[in-house]
């Protein structure tokens, strides 16, 4: 819920003003961030509204075939780079210039050779030629991608999210425009392709010439360095992998063995899952730092009440996020998606769970980070990748997108259980739960006002349900009174 979420990060925010000198500053970008990616949201949400009303279910199904085809070769570019950038230029002993450049040239190239081979091995799919054309396509976006994640970590170092918002936006803002244009000159599914191209193409321009503020960007070739950046990189670049694998096999092997159609249904609510896990990175990535600043102190006493702080907002979030989505999943998606896409309302009840596990796993997923156990995660992934293909292998042809979605539950379950038995076993903290009853009894009041309102415009029910949540848990004493005031208070003076 929004305003349930932006209460509650605000009162994390406070807890950097008593110890960092930077506060401000982060506080300043975060809510850059927060706002860009609102408005970010908007337009993506109704980019797809466009989409599948345009193309239809057969249509939609046909351009998710295309994504989630490119995203499993983007699992190769990325290397683990996109994660570890910060990291390594911020590095007092390394050249920033001289290693982002590396970084950058290393990107070029793994994009053009990884890349490259998707619009090639696609041939030998039993795809149609309009959707191996969008393969072709499609990959310039994903390169234009790929390099801007390169230079968002630049950004993220320099403490500097404006140009990244912006750029976000506007490529947004293009692409929503141009789809728009295109299905009312009924232009077809290349060109929709085509829109998606140019939005990336836009937001990689602003950040790359903007870039030039802190880094005179040119192509760099130090074998030493590469090296060294994929020394510390492969760990993380095969855990992604492993993840990326089990998180998009299961689209593309029900393109394989289902119709576009039903890749359709399925992909809709897949899209929704896809932008409040955007949602929830953004807020990781942010307090993440500070996190990681405690446990380097050694400040643990700190570092525990932070973290305690970060997993009661996950819970407030993700909690009501389920429990409301069980009443107004089918209505949602005719909101957003049209009445052909009514059926997808039952696979968003069973993909909002697992939008919640990794909600959770966030947390746990950076600290596995920050404590530097990433390479004991690898065989984990790599079991999740192998047990969810073949679940997704034996259940998809037979069930169709329950299974997909079955699965993918599953398998974020183990990741979320694996993470939290191996970095607890580290920090030594297990979060209290004693929100959790809180929480539990705003959301049974919200329920009970969602069942009343059944049937009434899903909008209403949002805002209305969000509001009686958020009061209902001030009343629960989930929400500190005196905290809230004092954050106020707080803002006011550094204002």
């Amino acid at each position: 819920m929004p305003a349930i979420f932006f209460v509650n990060f605000r009162e994390i925010i406070s807890w950097f003003i008593y110890s960092m000198s930077l506060t401000r500053k982060i506080a300043h970008n975060t809510m850059i961030q927060f706002v860009g990616k609102v408005l970010g949201t908007l337009f993506g949400v109704l980019t797809v509204a466009i989409m599948t009303r345009y193309l239809g279910q057969v249509g939609f199904g046909q351009y998710s075939t295309i994504t989630a085809y490119l995203q499993l070769f983007a699992i190769l570019v990325d290397l683990g780079l996109s994660i570890t950038v910060v990291r390594l230029i911020a590095d007092p002993g390394n050249d920033q210039p001289t290693v982002f450049n590396n970084l950058f040239t290393l990107r070029i190239v793994t994009s053009l050779i990884f890349l490259g081979l998707a619009p090639l091995i696609v041939i030998f799919f039993p795809y149609d030629n309009l959707v191996k054309i969008g393969i072709a396509v499609a990959t310039l976006s994903f390169f234009f991608s790929a390099l801007t994640q390169v230079l968002i970590g630049l950004y993220q170092k320099e403490l500097n999210m404006l140009t990244v918002t912006i750029g976000e936006i506007a490529g947004r803002m293009v692409l929503f425009c141009l789809v728009a244009l295109f299905a009312y000159l009924n232009y077809g599914l290349l060109a929709i392709v085509v829109a998606v191209v140019i939005g990336s193409l836009i937001n990689f321009l602003i950040c790359y010439f903007s870039a030039f503020k802190y880094i005179k960007i040119s192509p760099a070739f130090d074998w030493p360095i590469w090296k060294k950046i994929i020394g510390i990189t492969w760990p993380i670049a095969l855990s992604i992998a492993f993840n990326l694998v089990y998180f998009k096999a299961d689209t593309l092997i029900l393109s394989l063995t289902r119709s576009q159609a039903e890749v359709g249904l399925y992909s809709a609510p897949y899209r929704i899952l896809e932008i409040l896990v955007n949602f929830i990175f953004v807020f990781l990535g942010i307090v993440n730092p500070i996190l990681t600043l405690y446990w380097v102190q050694k400040n643990y006493a700190k570092f525990q009440e932070i973290f305690q702080k970060i997993f009661d907002v996950l819970l407030i979030i993700t909690i009501p996020m389920v429990v409301g989505t069980m009443f107004i999943a089918k209505p949602l998606m005719i909101l957003i998606a049209g009445a052909d896409f009514s059926a997808s309302g039952i696979i968003l009840q069973i993909l909002i769970v697992a939008t919640a596990i990794i909600f959770i796993n966030t947390i746990y997923g950076y600290t596995i980070i920050f404590i530097d156990k990433q390479k004991k995660m690898i065989p984990v992934y790599l079991f999740v990748a192998i047990f969810a293909v073949i679940g997704y292998l034996l259940t998809i042809p037979a069930y169709g997108f329950f299974g997909a979605a079955i699965f993918t539950v599953i398998s974020e379950f183990i990741i979320l259980i694996s993470n939290f038995v191996i970095s607890t076993k580290v920090i030594k903290f297990v979060p209290s739960f004693k929100i959790t009853l809180k929480i539990l009894g705003a959301c049974l009041v919200m329920s009970g006002l969602l069942y009343l309102l059944s049937g009434q415009n899903v909008i209403l029910q949002l805002i209305l349900a969000s509001a009686v949540y958020l009061i209902a848990l001030y009343f629960f004493k989930g929400i500190d009174k005196m905290l809230i005031v004092e954050i106020l208070r707080l803002r006011g003076k550094s204002e």
